[in-house]
């Protein structure tokens, strides 16, 4: 059972997140052979002050 965990930030619609996990799903039925009822696709939505690259902890992506 894929479980697939998708972090970003607010602001998608749901339309845009059933598409993305539509994709995901097609792709893991495609490429791991696994059945389209057991993916689980997560949205992790995170507000950009929470991210950081590296050690610098003023870089933002």
């Amino acid at each position: 059972m894929p479980l697939v965990t998708v972090s970003l930030y607010p602001g998608r619609t749901r339309e845009q997140k059933e598409g993305f996990a539509r994709a995901v799903t097609r792709s893991a039925v495609d490429i791991l052979k696994a059945k389209p009822e057991h993916v689980i696709v997560v949205f992790e939505e995170n507000p950009k002050e929470n991210w950081f690259m590296g050690a610098d902890a003023g870089r933002r992506p």
